[in-house]
């Protein structure tokens, strides 16, 4: 049976052919085309999801048409038979082909969310386990101090390698992109479970960042290209509560395992996992077509499509390399500026002067050589999608630099296992599943969502101001729970900044969008860790150095103490009571700036809320 406005059981010869559609009315299952729904008996029986263009398809005509044109002769045939049928109940009448094409697609859309809520799950469930448990893996290397770059590191990779994504699937379709992803992603946690050094940690961290980073940007454009934008809200906040699930879960079941069988399992068997998620894919996810509609410049001019065969040669590889290697040589002095060389250090000169000569470079390049941009410049000249860039991303390091705090925090003051540290996280995950639910919802219902995000900045800057003020060493049950209004201003922000972006953007543009907004919480994420890590070092050494000095110790003794203080939290347990209360007092210092960071990020995410013009949706 086939579920579409175009054919149906039993019609008749067609009068005409039906229209095509707007070149720009696209989809990503057949770029370029209107599709439907075919429910097709496969050789074994049994029926197989496929995806059919309408543009061949003849005009529909009702299986019902000859049933109305005999009504005359039943009606007589029924009159001269005298004996009385029995009564029986109304039959209800048919469903149109509309419904059922409807029927089918949410069938279909069901099938992809629930896809991609066994990838999203894991994946935000290693995000979190990596928060709680960063300590534990640095101090078993005996480098607490770089521990921030197994977050850095993971955002870097997806950072440098995101554009090139959105391209790729346009390309090669949705399904292979995923598909490599969870291959990916698998093959870096088990880098990490196996790594015997901080750096093979880390390496492991980078090819998950690389997957990740795909998987984010097409499960978003999965669930857009199945429905319309006022309703993408709605379904992402499916997965995105299954990502606050693993967000809420990651962190307590990874402190579990790292005080029980040790943290190297915690990302060993995240490959099992991924590779049935990778089963998944190729078993239910349809298996879309490479993308045939004619690519846009940076102004939206069609060009001439690359020759056939040649789907490569349709990729900006110039500009995503001179991307890729800006974003590390702009992002990279932030990590090591202030903790591995000083800020004064030629180095750090070198590779912001080399930054600016890529930016120009990037420019050039996208401007005037790409055949196909890897991103339109074009979309930096609409004030709303930068505006909603900047959001997404001070909201983004506002809140990154909290998760990294949380744990850090309640282990240094009040002595907690990795289980109980990652716990402490719960509330801010809850809060953010929260807000997402909510904001989707009413997206779907009232079309707006500039008043939800200025709303989201409002009670995130409330929470960060809560911590500044109160999180001061003795934190009670009811003090913990000051992160709510943080995580519940991020899921508003996550769900309403995606609409925002995809309601000013021509629908060419919209996996180039897309890939900007995933690239501006990935800066965002590096940025808010690199600040809030340097923050939280430098004063607690500089703290800890104080009241050293004060204590009467000398310069060398008191170098030594800074240096196991900042390589594993655990040496508290360790050191003299007093030296152990100076150090915590460091931390405790160093954290409550963590917060005035956080706080202004948060501000500056509310002054650009306020810039936003809001799109009909």
């Amino acid at each position: 049976m086939v579920f579409s406005s175009g054919l149906a059981h039993g019609s008749r010869a067609p009068k005409h052919r039906a229209q095509a559609p707007a070149a720009d009315e696209t989809t990503p299952l057949l770029p370029g085309r209107r599709t439907s729904v075919v429910l097709a008996p496969s050789s074994s029986g049994a029926s197989s999801l496929t995806i059919s263009s309408l543009d061949d398809l003849d005009e529909f005509v009702p299986w019902y048409t000859d049933v109305e044109r005999n009504a005359a002769n039943k009606a007589a045939a029924a009159a001269s038979i005298r004996e009385v049928a029995p009564t029986t109940a109304p039959v209800a009448p048919p469903s149109t082909p509309e419904e059922e094409e409807a029927a089918a697609r949410k069938r279909m859309v069901l099938r992809v969310v629930a896809i991609l809520v066994v990838g999203m799950f894991t994946y935000n469930a290693d995000g979190s386990l990596v928060l709680a448990t960063h300590p534990t893996i640095a101090s078993e290397f005996n480098d607490l101090a770089d521990s921030s770059w197994l977050f850095t590191a993971f955002a870097l990779a997806g950072a440098a390698t995101q554009a090139i994504y959105a391209k790729l699937s346009d390309i090669y379709g949705r399904r292979a992109l995923l598909v490599t992803s969870y291959s990916f992603f698998a093959v870096g946690c088990f880098i990490v479970g196996i790594g015997g050094s901080m750096w093979e940690v880390v390496l492991g961290r980078v090819v998950s960042g690389s997957a990740g980073s795909a998987m984010g940007i097409v499960s978003i454009l999965l669930i857009t290209d199945l429905v319309p934008l006022r309703e993408v809200a709605a379904w992402q906040s499916y997965v995105n509560l299954a990502s606050t699930t693993g967000r809420s879960l990651g962190g307590p079941l990874g402190g579990f395992l790292a005080d029980t069988i040790g943290w190297r399992w915690s990302f060993i068997g995240q490959a099992p996992v991924f590779m049935f998620a990778l089963l998944l894919c190729l078993m239910y996810l349809p298996s879309d077509t490479k993308a045939t509609a004619a690519p846009t410049t940076a102004s939206d001019t069609p060009v001439k499509p690359a020759p056939k065969g040649s789907p490569l040669l349709r990729i900006d590889w110039l500009g995503a390399i001179v991307l890729a290697l800006l974003i590390l040589a702009f992002l990279t002095p932030l990590e090591i500026g202030g903790t591995k060389v000083p800020w004064t250090s030629p180095l750090i000169f070198a590779m912001f002067g080399a930054a600016g000569v890529l930016a120009a470079l990037f420019v050039v390049v996208e401007s005037r050589w790409a055949r196909e941009p890897i991103f339109p410049l074009a979309l930096f000249r609409q004030r709303d999608v930068v505006v909603s860039y900047f959001v997404t991303g001070c909201q983004t390091a506002a809140q990154l630099g909290l998760m990294f705090a949380v744990p850090l925090y309640f282990q240094v003051t009040q002595r907690t296992s990795n289980t109980v540290a990652g716990a402490h996280l719960f509330p801010a995950v809850a809060g953010n599943a929260a807000g997402g639910i909510l904001a989707g919802a009413y997206i779907r219902r009232t079309g707006r969502y500039k008043r939800l995000m200025v709303l989201a900045t409002i009670c995130s800057s409330f929470s960060y101001l809560l911590l500044l003020l109160r999180w001061h060493g003795n934190t009670n049950i009811w003090e913990s729970l000051y992160i709510v209004p943080g995580g519940f201003g991020m899921g508003v922000v996550q769900s309403a900044v995606f609409i925002s972006v995809q309601a000013s953007v021509h629908p060419a543009n919209k996996a180039a969008a897309t890939s900007g907004m995933w690239l501006s919480t990935s800066i965002g994420m590096i940025l808010g860790l690199a600040c809030i890590s340097a923050v939280v070092t430098e004063t607690m050494k500089w703290d800890l150095n104080a009241a050293l000095r004060a204590s009467g110790l000398d310069e060398i003794a008191r170098r030594k103490i800074i240096e196991a203080a900042s390589s594993s939290v655990h040496y508290i347990d360790k050191a003299d009571p007093e030296v152990a209360k100076a150090v915590v007092a460091a931390y405790v210092r160093g954290l409550t700036y963590s917060h005035a960071v956080s706080l202004f990020c948060s501000l500056s995410a509310l002054g650009g809320t306020v810039l936003l013009t809001e799109a009909a949706v």
